[in-house]
């Protein structure tokens, strides 16, 4: 077995045991029967599918039982499998069309923006490229400490403006300083915001703006964090975000401490955006590409890891 799936199982383990893997041992163990599907169907939405997307797998299994002639559970997993498998589209291969290729990380309080940029700094630098953040988040001073620290262990210039200062202002110094150093990637920190306090969702337009200012073109990507914990509950803010900056892809954090993996599948179906990345665990090469094959696999696994 793959160290790579080894990972994606291992940090998918709480998602696997509550539900997922629930599945998968209940379609190895017996005869399809009328209680089998209401089963999965509980399952599902336990594991935050959401009611709308578990209800039209369910109908797709069906049909496919009758069409296909499926009698034994394993061949209902099968389907299973394939039929989630085609719920998540496979994200986009990332090309840097401009240099500097800005990305705006946004987010609510919590959800990881900080830690998330860290570890995608120490990707792209692993990767050979030259990066350099910006901690507008002006407004908590724990997290341009947090960002200036991981700056200097990774070696990474960091720009920074006063606490409680403007972070429209960090942001431009932030575009005009990497071109100016010729970097790859521009990492911008944005204050983390409750999506129904319309003041600071105004703000973040600004920061997006200004970045167009500083650099015509500019951001070139707007990335959502998703805290994985929070389940559906996420759902509402991220169309907030979505309408206000234009996000333009998903990084699904603390996937490993979430049993609400399913929500995978709501993001694709109700945002229609790729997710692009996924957080399996605290250190900074568990912020791995979203891989849909490596996920389905990993949710679906029916032995716990040791």
């Amino acid at each position: 077995m793959s160290d790579r799936f080894e990972k994606w199982k291992k940090g998918l383990a709480k998602t696997s045991k509550a539900t997922f893997g629930q599945i998968a041992s209940l379609l190895g163990a017996s005869e399809i029967s009328d209680g089998t599907y209401e089963e999965i169907e509980a399952l599902l939405i336990k594991a935050d599918l959401g009611v709308e997307t578990s209800e039209s797998l369910l109908e797709v299994l069906w049909e496919r039982e009758r069409h296909d002639g499926i009698t034994k559970t394993n061949q209902l997993t099968a389907a299973l499998r394939d039929e989630l498998r085609l719920r998540l589209d496979d994200p986009p291969q990332m090309s840097l069309t401009s240099k500097p290729t800005i990305i705006l990380i946004v987010g609510v309080n919590g959800s990881g923006k900080t830690t998330t940029i860290a570890k995608l700094g120490k990707r792209f630098t692993d990767q050979g490229m030259r990066v350099i953040f910006g901690a507008a988040d002006t407004y908590r001073a724990a997290a341009v400490d947090q960002l200036q620290i991981w700056g200097e262990r990774l070696n990474i210039p960091v720009i920074a403006g006063q606490q409680d200062g403007d972070p429209g202002a960090v942001t431009y110094d932030t575009v005009q300083s990497a071109v100016a150093r010729q970097v790859d990637i521009a990492l911008i920190d944005t204050a983390g915001r409750l999506h129904t306090r319309f003041n600071l969702m105004e703000e973040l337009r600004k920061v997006h703006r200004v970045t167009g200012k500083a650099m015509p073109g500019a951001p070139h990507a707007v990335w959502l964090v998703m805290d994985a914990t929070t389940g559906q509950n996420a759902l509402q803010q991220a169309h907030a975000f979505k309408e206000a900056v234009k996000v333009t892809g998903i990084i699904l954090a603390k996937l490993d401490s979430s049993a609400k993996g399913g929500m995978a599948f709501a993001i694709q179906k109700e945002l229609g955006l790729p997710i692009l990345f996924a957080g399996l665990g605290e250190k900074a090469e568990d912020l791995q590409p979203f891989d849909p094959d490596l996920f389905v696999d990993g949710i679906l696994a029916q032995k716990e890891l040791p």
